[in-house]
């Protein structure tokens, strides 16, 4: 059953990481390493079942794959996910024993933080490997992507604001953003910048409220974000949120957001675009914490980073053209530009440090 749901999804690898000791049980899963190393964050989440979590590490770990390959990166996809309550289970044993196992890999993968995931878990996995991005500036690294993921996120929302009204003026429109955690604070706060309305919902009570307090955002319930009659609606917590039950719900002329796998299935993908409501691409739009994070393979550069977000603006409108050109759903034209770039890429032989792995400069586990 497994091996015929790789064969599907063409993944490379799927590792099952286990240490009884520090109560590790996690998945490591990496997707396609032609354009370059798997990278791709470590998420920290209580799946109802293992099987859950091997269906989340698989479809994260190829959104990755598609997501380097639209941004332009020499890198491939890969994920990684922790089975357990990132409010109780974390430990210093925990993170050290995903990192070995990160380690054993030889640099096929790279990790970083993702959900339930932050810098100083990434600092006890960085004492057991090289292959971390996303940790603290005095290691090397660039710090929380979250500012950048959200910035990236702005850039692809004033492309789908263009392509589907012909402008580009934020602060003209309304959001109903669901989810105010690292990214979705960051992007209110960048919404409210451009003085847009915005309505925000999420689990922590205490995230909505600051969005209320210091933002002067509008509150509503979990559920009722589907009924606000806002322009855009954007999902930045988990996926799935765009799917049967919501989509009659939606009142919104454009999907745009920071989260990802944000349809239910293809199908939800197809009655968008028959419902004249413009779907960014997720997996483009939220490219700038990859992006950012990428740097530090190299040596990390702040500047460097802000001028690669704006290149998130003309992948969204190469997608929006491919989706006119050939008549097809704006989700399957992502596709094709990233399947597209792989494939060509893929027929070049690329030249490798040793045995392939990226070298992190200056960098020294556990300093």
């Amino acid at each position: 059953m497994i091996f015929e749901t790789l064969a599907t999804t063409g993944h490379e690898q799927v590792v099952f990481c286990h240490n009884k000791d520090a109560g590790l049980k996690a998945i490591i899963a990496i997707h396609n390493t032609v354009l370059g190393p798997a990278l791709g964050g470590l998420r920290m989440w209580n799946y109802k079942t293992e099987a859950e979590a091997l269906n989340d590490v698989l479809r994260l770990s190829r959104g990755m794959s598609y997501k380097a390959a639209v941004a332009g990166l020499s890198l491939g996809g890969g994920k990684g996910v922790i089975i357990g309550d990132p409010t109780k289970d974390k430990s210093e044993a925990l993170f050290r024993a995903f990192g070995r196992f990160v380690n054993s890999l030889n640099g096929r993968y790279i990790t970083a933080e993702d959900v339930g995931i932050d810098v100083n878990d990434m600092e006890y996995v960085l004492k057991e490997t090289d292959y971390v991005t996303g940790v603290h500036q005095v290691h090397g690294g660039s710090g929380d992507p979250s500012p950048f993921t959200a910035f990236g996120t702005l850039q692809g929302l004033m492309a789908s604001l263009n392509a589907k009204f012909g402008n580009e003026d934020v602060g003209k429109y309304s959001y109903a953003v669901q989810g105010t955690g690292h990214v979705g604070m960051e992007f209110v706060k960048l919404l409210r910048e451009q003085g847009a309305k915005v309505f925000v919902t999420d689990i922590n009570k205490d995230a909505v409220q600051q969005c209320v307090d210091e933002y002067g955002c509008e509150a509503v319930g979990l559920d009722d974000i589907y009924d606000v009659d806002a322009d855009v609606y954007s999902p930045c917590a988990l996926g799935g949120t765009v799917n049967e039950a919501t989509l009659p719900r939606l009142k919104c002329k454009v999907i745009c957001g920071a989260a990802n796998n944000q349809l239910a299935t293809d199908e939800i993908g197809e009655e968008l675009e028959a419902r004249g409501i413009l779907y960014a691409p997720d997996y483009a739009v939220n490219a700038g914490g990859l992006m950012n994070v990428s740097l530090e393979i190299d040596g990390y550069n702040r500047e460097r980073a802000m001028r690669m977000m704006r290149t998130i603006y003309y992948n969204l409108g190469k997608i929006f053209q491919i989706a006119a050109r050939d008549k097809i759903p704006t989700f399957r034209a992502a596709d094709r530009l990233a399947e597209d770039r792989i494939a060509t890429i893929g027929k070049i032989k690329l030249p490798t440090m040793g045995n392939g792995a990226p070298r992190f400069l200056g960098r020294m586990r556990g300093q």
